[in-house]
């Protein structure tokens, strides 16, 4: 039943506000009858969250999904990979029907994996490490952590493993870790106070890291230690113990689910070795350790810059990327199609090893035996898989070799497929083929072992072969814990001296010829990171924030309107937007989030509020209104919203408009991080690092001034370190502010001499007008305005002063105090104003720039119109 309720020149001057129309609109809602279930279940959280703490529920259930996601993922894979050589197998009689079905089962494999990810989520594709040193960094991200790049993620990472295709597991996992903690944190409620704020959200994404690494191979300590030197430039001691549990309660259950299904006896290494302990290696092998730490160096940098080369020489071909990204299956199938064919066994793969899988191989370059001292023909037991590297007519070199050389170029190449894929198994199968070769070039070498103190120790190719493995891994990811993964990889820490010197030679070599894989993918995808300065040229990056900050600010004041506001959002994409006090004194208050004012904008011109507010009466209202209550709960409407026509709308939106916002409804983060104009790059870099800031207000004395962003602050790091950047002359701003408050002087200021104009600004001479003087290439100093700046990256422009008096008289006056004495006489500066005019002319009369200040700006300036 619906009453109505008349009154006659009722006049309401409370304040229509956002609170009290939802306040309203919740009171007419009826209780719900399971709010005490509710309440109990609420208690229960609470109780079992402050008995056991917060991170140690989120860490136990963070490990135990990420175990579980990475145990099925190897089940699923390794039956993938058993199917396809049992199919292999079955076609044995049939060379054609076997080479159809080689080809053809990783094709539909992989281009099934690229077809999910672009239908679902194509943030999956790739590896995701660089994506998320990214996220870390303060950049976001869109749709980089969710659930369903999660599940893109599994299942094409879990296809493409299946398919045999040189693709690794570890930079995707460590993606998919970290897409589990944040959908984790969000999807329990208990956990939703703990991590909603910024600095929790980069806590639980950093613990993902450790973990994604940790049980990807059963590696915990490794893998923490990877997951730090990859994607932290500073690293919060905090969440060490909890990278730690994480990603040691991962491993453990990785692992067991490993024994329960019988594919281990005991919880071991992933690629357990046997090698002696008493006796590993000799000093004599020192130089072979270095020598391959050292070539890995050169062959980990090559990998990189050949992986970038290959996406970058197809971004250059139009046509052939428009092709391809409208026909997305074409390239991973020829990829596919093209390894699938050179790794044939029966055809060139018999000379590579090309029936082996990623797994065998590791195991197999990892045996104690020496494959140069074993026949094809005679094959002793217990070989296994390793008779894959003995030809009857080819040496165990060139196996090695074309194997090393073939899978160099399919590893470089496959990773650019969009698939989910990562590089870190395939470079480590890379450098164990390297390192196995150089161990049984020493075992030929020194057939019958070192002696040392009247004993013979055979030298084991399988510890040269985990030391390159280490070796160039480290080199392409330019981190030393690789030598860690190893060590627990293979269960060994025998060879852990030449390990880490190896490592640490290719780290020394790779760093100083090109970035790491990682650091590469960032820049081919033009992420928003920031590079790092290099520490041995911080005195040369003579750069401060007012130099490269952007000048012309988007604000809000507290007198702006609602149109304003419309259309501030309108013309800008900003995240955050500063608030001032007004816009003659530009006082910074604060910043407000862009969802904040897109709901109160919104709202404010929503029907729902038009309805409340006619429905309680405005201000002046002097005719009779009705409004209709709902006596079982339901909303509270006014008849003369349906009374109004569009016209009376619009007119109401145009008067709506024109108010200033109501500032007490907007939550306002009083604090947002600032920097002075004389702030240094480098100190700049660090607080940029070291919080994960995408931006940062620039105030003069409370005044906001200017913004940098990453982008502003990539674009000065990189012109500082190639071609530099033009500088504002020094104190600019400071200059600028005194010119303003000197504007009305009276008295104009009488001339002065050199001698005091020496004594006061030293032997550069006066400085006019908030000029500055500048040392050209000619060898004198002229006499030029401060650079004015504006627009995105801080671009200068140099000005130089314009005179109003006659041009010789003028000239010879002004620079009588900068010349040196021979130029002081009229005929000198006549002969110099003729060259400089038939100089100007040839430069279509137009003002140059010239490095170093050179004389024919200046001349150009002191040429009177006339005379042009």
């Amino acid at each position: 039943m619906v009453n109505a309720r008349r009154g006659r020149g009722q006049r309401h001057h409370n304040p229509v506000t956002m609170e009290s129309y939802l306040s309203h609109t919740s009171s007419t809602k009826k209780p719900r009858p399971y709010s005490k279930c509710q309440d109990c279940v609420a208690r229960i959280q609470r109780y079992i969250v402050t008995k056991l703490g917060e991170d140690w529920i989120f860490l136990v259930l963070l490990g135990l999904t990420m175990a579980l996601v990475s145990w099925s993922m190897d089940y699923t894979s390794a039956k993938s990979l058993q199917a396809y050589k049992w199919m292999h197998g079955e076609l044995r009689g049939n060379v054609l029907i076997q080479y159809l079905a080689w080809v053809v089962y990783p094709m539909v494999l992989v281009m099934f994996a690229s077809l999910f990810c672009n239908i679902v989520a194509p943030q999956a594709i790739g590896s995701g490490i660089p994506e998320l040193k990214t996220i870390l960094r303060g950049v976001v991200l869109k749709e980089y952590l969710t659930l369903k790049a999660f599940v893109a993620k599994v299942i094409g990472l879990t296809a493409g493993l299946g398919s045999g295709m040189p693709v690794g597991k570890e930079g995707p996992f460590v993606h998919i870790a970290s897409i589990c903690a944040a959908v984790l944190s969000k999807m329990m409620s208990i956990f939703s106070g703990v991590y909603e704020n910024p600095c929790g959200y980069t806590d639980i994404l950093t613990v993902g890291c450790a973990v994604g690494v940790g049980c990807c191979f059963g590696t915990p300590l490794g893998g923490v230690l990877f997951s730090i030197e990859v994607t932290s430039t500073y690293f919060a001691v905090r969440n060490y113990w909890r990278g730690y549990f994480a990603a040691t309660f991962s491993a453990f259950i990785f692992r067991v689910l490993s024994v329960w299904n019988k594919d281990a006896v005991t919880i071991t290494a992933l690629f357990r070795t046997n090698f002696r302990m008493d006796f590993p290696f000799d000093l004599q092998e020192l130089p072979a350790f270095a020598i391959i730490g050292i070539s890995c160096g050169f062959l980990g940098a090559f990998f990189v810059y050949l992986n970038r080369q290959v996406v970058l020489v197809m971004r250059r071909q139009t046509a052939l990327t428009r092709f391809l990204t409208k026909h997305r299956l074409i390239y991973p199938g020829a990829v596919t199609f093209v390894i699938a064919t050179l790794t044939f066994p029966p055809g060139f793969g018999q000379f590579m090893a090309g029936e082996l899988m990623p797994r065998e191989c590791i195991n197999s370059l990892f045996d104690n035996f020496t494959w140069t001292k074993l026949s094809a023909t005679a094959l002793p037991p217990g070989l296994g898989r390793s008779s894959a590297w003995l030809h009857p007519d080819v040496s165990v070199f060139l196996i090695l070799l074309l194997f090393f050389v073939m899978k160099f170029w399919m590893s470089a190449v496959s990773t650019t497929m969009p698939i989910p894929s990562g590089a870190f198994m395939p470079v480590f199968i890379l450098g164990a083929a390297f390192g196995r070769l150089v161990g049984e070039i020493m075992a030929t070498l020194f057939p019958n072992g070192i002696l040392f103190d009247g004993i013979v120790y055979r030298i084991l190719p399988g510890g040269y072969a985990v030391i390159g493995a280490a070796a160039l891994t480290g080199a392409v990811t330019h981190t030393v814990s690789t030598a860690v993964i190893c060590f627990e990889l293979t269960g060994q820490i025998s060879h852990i001296l030449p390990m880490m010197v190896a490592v640490i030679l290719a780290n020394m070599v790779a760093q100083g010829l090109q970035p790491s894989l990682y650091d590469s993918i960032i820049q081919v995808k033009k992420l928003p990171y920031l590079p790092e300065l290099s520490l041995g040229h911080i005195s040369k990056y003579n750069i401060f924030v007012e130099d490269m900050m952007v000048r012309k600010v988007n604000f809000l004041s507290s007198q702006s309107t609602y149109r304003e506001l419309g259309y501030l959002l309108d013309s800008t994409s900003l995240k955050t937007i500063p608030l001032v006090d007004s816009k003659e004194s530009m006082i910074l208050l604060g910043s407000i989030e862009r969802t904040e004012l897109q709901a109160i904008s919104d709202w404010w011109l929503s029907a729902e509020r038009r309805v409340f507010e006619r429905g309680q009466g405005s201000p002046g209202q002097g005719w009779e209104s009705f409004t209709f209550i709902d006596e079982e709960g339901g909303e509270v409407t006014g008849w003369m919203d349906g009374w109004m026509d569009r016209w009376n709308i619009k007119a109401w939106e145009e008067e709506e408009l024109d108010k200033p916002i109501s500032m007490e409804e907007i939550r306002i983060d009083p604090s947002p991080f600032q920097l002075v104009e004389r702030t240094s790059l480098h100190k700049t870099h660090t607080l940029f690092s070291l919080l994960g800031l995408s931006h940062a207000y620039v105030t003069s004395i409370g005044k906001l001034v200017g913004v940098v962003a990453l982008k502003e602050l990539q674009k000065a790091i990189e012109g500082s370190t190639r071609s530099g950047v033009r500088l504002r002359p020094p104190l600019a701003s400071f200059r600028d502010a005194n010119r303003k408050a000197k504007k009305h002087a009276a008295p104009p200021s009488t001339p002065s001499s050199p001698t005091r104009d020496r004594e006061l600004w030293g032997e550069g001479g006066k400085r006019e007008g908030g000029g500055s003087r500048k040392e050209g290439s000619d060898g004198f100093k002229w006499e030029v305005k401060e650079e004015k700046g504006e627009g995105d990256g801080g671009k200068r422009e140099g000005e130089v002063v314009r005179l109003k008096d006659e041009v010789v008289g003028r000239f010879n006056c002004r620079l009588q105090p900068l010349l040196p004495v021979p130029c002081r006489t009229l005929s000198a500066v006549s002969v110099v104003v003729m060259f400089g005019m038939a100089l100007t002319k040839k430069l279509n009369k137009k003002q140059i720039w010239l490095p170093g200040w050179g004389p024919i700006s200046v001349l150009k300036t002191y040429i009177h119109p006339s005379l042009k």
